[in-house]
């Protein structure tokens, strides 16, 4: 009984209550989170924030770390958590806000300025202490970077912690998760949604996806006016980017024929086109009719495969520079990068792993995998340098001291905004300069949960006492009614901008509301009620602004605030 006492609360005689002690202590605190993160209540579940829960609980009854240690290991997690999300955001960062890009940010942008509008109006008129808005904002939106950057900024800014941050947060946080989902529902009544209409257009990938959408359809030439000319002519008279995989020549029973640039086209052909939904009408003007035809009447001597990007020489390198259509005999027809499809013109250059779709013969794609690699067990062994070069610069980057006119003292970015910040530029520059950042999804995820997993553990170790005493005083209650408020009304309004003012499609508007909220519950919610992938892209898209939106804010706003 003695062992299991001290195992509980440390060994009386080794400093902090011993290495086993600490261990113990974090690794149960962990276990029971998860455990009770399965749980799901109408599809709807409180994730990870269970841990931090549970570890209210543990440290309510004193079964704590010691406090430096405690204060290490909160530091270590989230450090390690936005690192691995900036290396995830970073390839598509910058290029999310281009073509429909813009606007579906621009969204996210306003529905973040709302529930900071809407924070500064409860702080205002309530008196309630900023450190404890700050909580409440980051709880409402389910965003624990932007706790553990607000904690680090109050830390920076006064050189004490401020425990109502994390109690905030905890008691904001079960109906951020759920508050969003109401939300969707309310918003389907307000904006008397059709959903099959809504569907019908996502799935043709109409409205903001349609620059990051791909439709494969076939044309049959019977326009006179390009019986002759070649693709390359046809793609500078549209002035627009397509690719031609396949071809059926009138008259002709070969299928083998492999299309490039100086391929002619003749009266009859139909040809096997992929393009971004805006392209496909003036294609099918310019060239004929469109036509319906089966992929076996293109015969069997092409076949297409998806060839995985596996070698790091390949990293940062075009297709023109590659000359794969040239020198191997097959052609590039997309390339899908983070679950986007991106047309295979010759300047796009490629990373590890990437996805390639390829049509040519057996044997040229054999040559082709040879090449590119295709065997994802060169992707299973994680690339370190670029974690912890990353890290160890992300601590020079947040050391940094820069100025805000009105404060007086000297502020940065802390150990969340530097790191993040510097895993984003190595994510987005460092193929381009032959650097493989490239992790497995499954690797990436390990370090981000581990992270976020002992982050939550030790912030609800650290500030269990007061938690208890809050939660059930009538100032509890309140604060829960400003996290409902800074989550619903942000969305709702969002919701409404975004239908008449952008004209989102309705799946996509809310896989945005979703990740500007930075909640994946909610996304996983939308996902359950269509079929149609656009609640993933919308969420993916600005899913990488929006956290970034969330931690910087914070931080200013405690800077200002505080």
């Amino acid at each position: 009984m003695e062992i299991l006492r001290n195992l509980f609360y440390g060994f009386p005689d080794l400093w902090g209550g011993g290495v086993a002690h600490s261990v113990m202590i974090l690794a149960l605190v962990i276990t029971l989170g998860l455990s009770l993160g399965k749980l799901k209540v109408k599809g709807v579940s409180l994730g990870l924030a269970w841990i931090l829960f549970i570890g209210l609980i543990f440290g309510h009854y004193s079964l704590n770390l010691d406090a430096h240690l405690l204060h290490f290991l909160k530091e270590f997690g989230l450090i390690l958590f936005v690192y691995s999300i900036g290396l995830e955001v970073g390839p598509g960062f910058f290029s999310s806000f281009k073509d429909g890009g813009k606007s579906l940010n621009m969204l996210s942008m306003i529905v973040v300025a709302l529930s900071i509008v809407t924070t500064l109006i409860i702080y205002s008129f309530t008196g309630t202490p900023f450190t404890t808005m700050a909580g409440i904002l980051s709880g409402a939106v389910t965003n624990t970077p932007g706790l553990g950057a607000a904690q680090q900024a109050y830390s920076d800014l006064r050189h004490i912690d401020a425990p109502s941050i994390a109690t905030g947060y905890a008691i904001a946080y079960p109906m951020g998760a759920l508050g969003v989902i109401i939300s969707f529902a309310i918003l389907r009544y307000v904006l008397r949604v059709n959903k099959e209409t809504e569907e019908a257009d996502a799935k043709r990938g109409m409205g903001h996806l349609e620059k990051m959408t791909l439709n494969t359809f076939s044309v049959k030439v019977t326009n006179s006016m390009v019986f002759g000319d070649d693709i390359q002519q046809i793609r500078q008279l549209l002035k627009r980017d397509f690719m031609v995989s396949r071809i059926i020549r009138c008259g002709s029973n070969e299928h083998d024929e492999l299309v490039n640039g100086q391929t002619v086209i003749g009266e009859g052909d139909i040809l096997r086109v992929v393009a971004h939904p805006t392209v496909e009408d003036p294609i099918i003007a310019l060239l004929g009719e469109k036509v319906e035809v089966a992929d076996d009447k293109f015969g069997t001597e092409l076949v297409t495969r998806r060839i995985l990007v596996t070698k790091p020489d390949i990293n940062g390198k075009s297709l023109s520079h590659l000359q794969i259509r040239t020198n191997l005999g097959t052609n590039v027809t997309r390339v899908n990068r983070n679950g986007v499809d991106l047309i295979a013109t010759g300047s796009l250059k490629l990373q590890l792993g990437d996805r390639l779709t390829v049509v040519g013969t057996e044997l040229a794609i054999a040559h082709t995998e040879k090449m590119l690699g295709n065997q994802m067990k060169r992707l299973n062994n994680p690339n370190l340098i670029p974690v912890f070069l990353g890290i160890m610069l992300g601590c020079i980057f947040a050391n940094i001291p820069f100025f805000i006119p009105g404060i007086n003292e000297s502020l940065r970015l802390g150990l969340t905004g530097g790191p993040l910040i510097v895993a984003i530029l190595i994510g987005y520059f460092g193929p381009k300069y032959n650097l493989v950042t490239y992790n497995t999804i499954s690797a990436n995820l390990m370090l981000r949960e581990v992270g976020i997993c002992i982050f939550l553990a030790c912030v609800g170790l650290g500030t269990g006492e007061q938690f208890m005493q809050t939660v059930v005083s009538e100032s509890g209650m309140t604060w829960i009614g400003y996290g409902v408020a800074i989550t619903m009304i942000p969305v709702i309004l969002g919701g409404i901008i975004g239908k008449y003012l952008f004209h989102i499609n309705y799946y996509t508007l809310l896989g945005v509301l979703a990740g500007a909220n930075t909640n994946p519950s909610a996304l996983a919610y939308v996902r359950d009620q269509t079929s149609v992938d656009a609640p993933n892209v919308g969420y993916a898209n600005v899913y990488p602004f929006a956290m970034f939106l969330r931690i910087v804010t914070i931080q200013i706003l405690i800077f200002v605030f505080g």
